[in-house]
């Protein structure tokens, strides 16, 4: 391989924000590294992503312990990426929640899925010894939506649709009307696509649209604290994803081969969204994944380790 992967160079610290969206809710984010999110309500709390390790999880709890006693009784796994769920040891006694789609997807590639991520992005699993053995399982799975009550706050568990993988998840907070929608939305950073469905995203988008949220936490970036601010994110990313599928299916139809579409990509994407977070880490999986749907593969093929060298090397030609 010629080149290392885009991460490996990435190694300084973020600037980690905790910052309070309406009452009792709250976003973890870290400049584009993966965000989490908490709901405090009479009794209890949630926490949406885990984190990748249980010592990164460990500074979301402290956070948390700033502002609340209460016990974090329950943890939400938005979708399946190691880098989301790893860190779930941590928060001792919560139960863990994820949609049925989320399950299957960890009995389908949680193993490949772990190896695969962790060689990728080394920066982003500190304390990656912390990993208990095996996998991240939900104690509790849903099909398309789920209630739990922190006390008398009601928060709303909605499978929407696919869209950044098969199981995406959004918390939704009906008596504040915040989001918290995991991978689904991104704000100035890339999209990881590389198990994505591009057909089905932005219905998934139309859906939390309609939802009218007043407030916003991505997966990734800042949150998004206003109507404004979040019509933004959503447009960023539905534009996002347009340029990139759209370019992409018409290499496909062109009859280019992958090596060609990911230049032509490039030539549409680099303008618009080079400056965004992990831009590009993502790129080669994001046009590896879209080739493959737009040449009528469906369901997304699994990433091993081996695979994502392969990739990396035959793209950087």
């Amino acid at each position: 391989m010629s080149k290392s992967f885009a991460s490996t160079a990435d190694l300084g610290p973020k600037t980690i924000s905790f910052d309070e969206l309406g009452r009792g809710l709250f976003a973890y984010t870290a400049e584009g590294d993966p965000n989490s999110g908490i709901i405090i309500g009479d009794d209890s709390c949630m926490v949406i992503d885990a984190q990748a390790t249980p010592a990164m999880a460990a500074d979301v709890i402290a956070r948390v312990r700033q502002v609340t006693d209460k016990p974090i009784r329950y943890v939400l796994l938005s979708h399946y990426h190691a880098v989301r769920v790893l860190g779930a040891s941590a928060y001792e006694g919560a139960t863990i929640i994820a949609s049925d789609a989320t399950r299957g997807l960890i009995v389908e590639r949680g193993e490949q899925d772990k190896a695969s991520e962790i060689g990728r992005f080394p920066r982003l699993f500190p304390g990656a010894e912390s990993i208990p053995p095996g996998l991240t399982w939900p104690h509790v799975t849903f099909g398309t939506e789920m209630t739990v009550w922190l006390g008398s706050r009601e928060v709303k568990l909605m499978h929407l649709g696919r869209g950044h993988t098969a199981g995406d998840t959004v918390a939704w907070v009906p008596d504040a009307g915040v989001a918290f929608t995991g991978d689904l939305v991104e704000y100035h950073s890339a999209c990881y696509c590389g198990d994505a469905h591009f057909q089905d995203w932005p219905k998934t988008l139309n859906a939390i649209e309609a939802l009218a949220p007043r407030a916003v936490v991505p997966g990734r970036g800042a949150a998004l604290t206003t109507p404004a601010m979040v019509a933004d994110g959503i447009r960023l990313t539905r534009d996002f994803l347009s340029t990139l599928y759209g370019s992409v299916a018409d290499s496909v139809a062109q009859g280019r081969s992958l090596k060609q579409a990911f230049d032509a990509c490039r030539k549409a994407m680099d303008p618009k969204f080079a400056s965004f977070a992990i831009y590009e880490h993502c790129l080669p999986f994001n046009v590896s994944r879209a080739y493959d749907e737009a040449s009528g593969i469906a369901w997304p093929v699994i990433w091993t380790d081996q695979r994502d060298r392969e990739m990396w090397a035959n793209l950087q030609g």
